[in-house]
């Protein structure tokens, strides 16, 4: 007979342990992907490395849904699923496509590792910020998806010190007062989100195909669903 302990929702099961654990294990199966996007960017395999994180990517997108579904805050209490998510999404969020876009000099010399520091310092803060999310799910401030951002570095390539300029921007953005819709979770707009996110998906992989150098018409394509992300947020109807 399996065992029983717990109370409230009901008993919980070794079954229910187990299937809670396993979720976690899941969201910590990301820490071993971007151990491996990390080292093809060492490498220099920097569409590898985008594709590793993309995968880490989609594990953090389905992960909220399996630990809703086994319940892991009462059949796994041990950990904690939120801590765990974090330490994780540094990784891939941060860590990983920070040290791309140093090791790829796509910054100047004489402020790249200033600007990867701003980056690193800024994030580990806004991480680590209880505010991160408004009420309604929307991300105050820019959520530091540095991945996101090092795609489109890579993909469109700017001069080096206009990069370094909006990457300082960037992390100056991470503390101000503006909204970053998390397309997963707001509800307002939801099915348009979520269309959005599913063609930068697709624009993505074209150019992950393309070695991160794909045809024009994709690139205009991530500019425009870079836009939107961007000014979706911001223009929201203020509730607070």
């Amino acid at each position: 007979m399996a065992k029983k302990t717990g109370h409230g929702k009901g008993q919980v099961t070794g079954m229910d342990r187990f299937r809670g654990f396993m979720v976690h294990a899941f969201t910590a199966s990301g820490a071993l992907l971007g151990f491996l996007a990390l080292l093809a960017a060492l490498d220099g395999r920097y569409a590898a490395m985008f594709a590793w994180l993309t995968a880490a990517l989609v594990v953090d997108g389905i992960d909220g849904t399996f630990a809703r579904r086994a319940d892991v805050k009462r059949t796994s209490p041990e950990f904690s699923g939120e801590i765990l998510d974090l330490v994780v999404d540094y990784v891939t969020y941060v860590l990983v496509p920070a040290l791309a876009m140093y090791r790829a000099g796509l910054m100047p010399d004489e402020v790249s590792l200033a600007a990867t520091g701003l980056i690193l310092i800024s994030a580990a803060l806004y991480f680590a910020d209880v505010r991160m999310k408004t009420d309604d799910w929307y991300f105050r401030g820019f959520p530091a998806v540095w991945n996101m951002f090092a795609f489109l570095a890579f993909v469109f390539r700017p001069d080096p010190w206009m990069l370094a300029a909006i990457v300082v921007v960037f992390c100056a953005l991470t503390f101000a007062p503006i909204a970053f819709v998390h397309p997963m979770r707001v509800a307002r707009m939801r099915l348009l989100n979520l269309a959005m996110m599913a063609a930068v998906a697709v624009l993505s992989a074209v150019s992950i195909w393309w070695q991160l150098d794909p045809p024009l018409a994709v690139k205009l394509a991530l500019a425009a669903t870079g836009l939107y992300f961007l000014l979706i947020g911001i223009l929201r109807p203020r509730t607070e």
